[in-house]
């Protein structure tokens, strides 16, 4: 019964991959790019103690390709206590177009949502556009971004996912890189099929009328991870959600620069992953099992857990191949095959420092 079980966890994941291999290409939804007339659009970010990533943020802003008289962009200070604020103030000066908040925080009010929700409910009363895009201080934006993601728009589609590229030299910045890429990749097979997924708060937009129906960041429950959150609520009011991958679109982040800082985001992400629905569970779960079942089954037969283990590392390298070439980007086979190490130590860690009895620390904030 044991060995039965190992095989059935160890067989699943590389029938998965293959799966979402074939899905990738041949289920792939694309769209052009937005043309005229362009709508009004409202750029929101809440930055936390970004001092040292503001400048290449606020540079990839300036040369976003679209008109300025439609371009609105509202940042939220959230309680900085490095320079942050005084930056947005001095680079706010000279742009009609910007708008900067110092957001308040009370006790209340984050007991409500967290201090990143909170500080972009505080730019709801300042919005003007018909679409609201969204990103993080630690992000660089393409030229393209905001004409490649509107394109995604349909006329039930409330909201509108991107991609997002973790940046690093080092080799654990490499890992977390291949990390996103299946992960989004997963997500956007899945969204392809119209199947409910998530949001994605460093590259995301949404309708006005979906943000206003659900009630948008002031009205969200209390949630570590508010993308998941508002993407759910704006599904349940009816509307579509589309995953837009496309070079135009791709948005660079920062990795996590040690496996202290990198478990402190997994368990906040994990949070949010225990309130997904039962069929996420039990996908993001038989990755995890996936190891389980092979420690059991090299007892039994080490070579055959071995071949094993070799499909699954070409399948799921092909997946995430396929997945970043889509956006003009190249995974090398050398860091796909030490990727296995990676995750089985990531979920490990992950998994005994979310039930850890200690607060989950955001932004140098405890919840």
């Amino acid at each position: 019964m044991i060995e039965l079980i190992s095989w059935l966890f160890v067989a699943w994941v590389p029938i998965q991959y293959f799966i979402l291999l074939i899905l990738a290409r041949t289920n792939w939804k694309s769209w052009g790019t937005a043309t005229e007339p362009l709508p009004q659009v409202s750029v929101w970010i809440a930055l936390r103690n970004e001092e040292e990533n503001l400048p290449r943020l606020l540079q990839s802003l300036d040369r976003l390709d679209y008109p300025k008289e439609k371009l609105q962009i509202l940042l939220a200070d959230d309680q900085s206590t490095d320079r942050t604020g005084e930056i947005l103030s001095q680079w706010a000066q000279n742009r009609p177009n910007v708008i900067w908040i110092s957001a308040l925080r009370d006790e209340k009010s984050l007991t409500q949502r967290n201090g990143k929700a909170n500080a972009l409910a505080q730019l709801e009363r300042f919005a003007v556009g018909e679409f609201y895009f969204f990103t993080d201080g630690d992000c660089k934006v393409p030229p393209f971004w905001i004409k490649k993601t509107l394109a995604g728009f349909s006329e039930r589609t409330g909201l509108v996912i991107g991609i997002t590229r973790v940046q690093s030299e080092t080799w654990l910045g490499k890992m977390q890189e291949i990390d996103w890429w299946n992960t989004l990749g997963i997500v956007k097979v899945v969204n392809d099929l119209d199947f409910a997924t998530t949001g994605l708060g460093n590259n995301m937009a949404i309708r006005k009328e979906a943000y206003q129906a659900c009630g948008g960041f002031s009205g969200i429950p209390f949630s570590l991870t508010e993308d998941l959150e508002i993407s759910k609520a704006i599904q349940k009011k009816g509307f579509r959600m589309e995953q837009v991958v496309s070079p135009e679109n791709l948005v660079l982040t920062q990795a996590e620069n040690n496996w202290k800082a990198l478990l402190k985001q997994r368990k906040r992400w994990m949070a949010g992953a225990m309130t997904l629905n039962l069929g996420w569970k039990i996908l993001l779960g038989m990755q995890v099992l996936f190891f389980l079942g092979l420690g059991m089954m090299f007892f039994s037969s080490w070579v055959l857990a071995l071949v094993c283990w070799g499909v699954k590392l070409v399948l799921q390298g092909l997946f995430f191949r396929n997945m970043s070439m889509r956006t003009g980007q190249r995974l090398l086979w050398r860091d796909l095959i030490f990727f296995d190490f990676y995750l089985l130590a990531a979920y490990s860690l992950t998994i005994l420092y979310y039930f850890w009895p200690s607060p989950t620390i955001w932004k140098s904030r405890p919840y």
